[in-house]
């Protein structure tokens, strides 16, 4: 297989499975829906390089608009891309991709701050205040946008620079 076709089938796999495991934690909420996107990010990155990574991270706060499960406001969700973009790359640059090592570990928690930093500044502080909501509904948005992003980043990320290397080594044994 070629390496074209190879990153294609790739990063097919890593949207439908986001994508799957969007709906199906829908009703589980923020925490276990985010981590798990977060996971992906992570495993797409780590497993498929850093373009499925990054394609993985621009398409996936579309479906969950679609899905209705992320942000209810367009404007919105562009900036989300954004932040999971912020922690592809900081994955990509600072995790190994062979071994579980402290060092990703390490980037887990730089991405994690790096992505909860530019959520909370592109949609709490830039986008929100342009969009003429009610002040409950900035509250709820605003606390969607905060300390959650953080904490599923973090969960996410531990659990995709843990198996991800495993991930590879059975795909190099095929």
């Amino acid at each position: 297989m070629n390496k074209k076709t190879l990153w294609i089938t790739e990063t097919a796999v890593m949207i439908a499975l986001l994508v799957a495991l969007q709906w199906a934690t829908k009703p589980l909420g923020q925490f276990v829906t985010g981590s798990c996107v977060n996971l992906v990010l992570g495993v797409s990155v780590l497993v498929g390089g850093l373009w499925c990574g990054l394609t993985v991270a621009l398409v996936s706060p579309f479906f969950a608009f679609l899905l209705g499960i992320g942000p209810a406001f367009l404007p919105i969700v562009p900036m989300v891309a954004v932040g999971n973009m912020v922690l592809v790359v900081i994955l990509h640059l600072l995790a190994s991709r062979d071994k579980i090592a402290a060092r990703s570990y390490l980037a887990v928690a730089v991405g994690a701050v790096t992505k909860f930093l530019a959520l909370w500044l592109l949609i709490v502080k830039l986008v929100l205040p342009t969009l003429g909501l009610a002040e409950k509904q900035v509250a709820a948005i605003s606390a969607s946008f905060s300390w959650p992003q953080l904490v599923t980043a973090a969960i996410g990320g531990v659990l995709a620079v843990t198996i991800a290397p495993l991930i590879r080594k059975a795909l190099r044994s095929k």
